[in-house]
């Protein structure tokens, strides 16, 4: 078995300590582990959809200033057809969208929201 060495901030670190006890796990590299099988299930979940899809996509953020979530939402306004914005405990924002587009288009939103790197939850609950 190959070792990686990951820098982690104290709150992941945490996160990660959480993960382990949650599920009880022997050890940080089984929390690894469990974390990348339950990513690797959305990654399939999502690259097994195909033609025009429709549902709910769910977003927690930080950061009410910052305006990464506008950009997403003008550059799809056409495939987002009503969208909930609502001010959480904490400084957090929930975003509540339905959304009916083709499965490329979706697996491209999904994939934008992602790579900002500034969702602390995202769900997509295909209708």
């Amino acid at each position: 078995m190959a070792i990686v060495s990951v820098s982690l901030s104290d709150e992941y670190l945490k996160e990660l300590d959480d993960i382990q006890n949650h599920y009880g796990l022997n050890g940080r590299s089984e929390a690894i582990r469990h974390a990348i099988r339950s990513a690797e299930t959305e990654m399939k979940e999502m690259s097994d959809i195909d033609g025009q899809v429709e549902g709910v996509l769910v977003i927690v953020h930080g950061d009410h200033d910052d305006m990464w979530m506008s950009k997403i939402y003008h550059r799809y306004e056409g495939q987002i057809k009503m969208q909930l914005h609502s001010h959480m405990q904490n400084m957090k924002c929930l975003e509540v969208m339905i959304i009916s587009t083709d499965s490329s288009t979706m697996r491209d939103i999904m994939k934008e929201i992602y790579s900002v790197g500034k969702a602390d939850y995202v769900k997509f609950v295909r209708g």
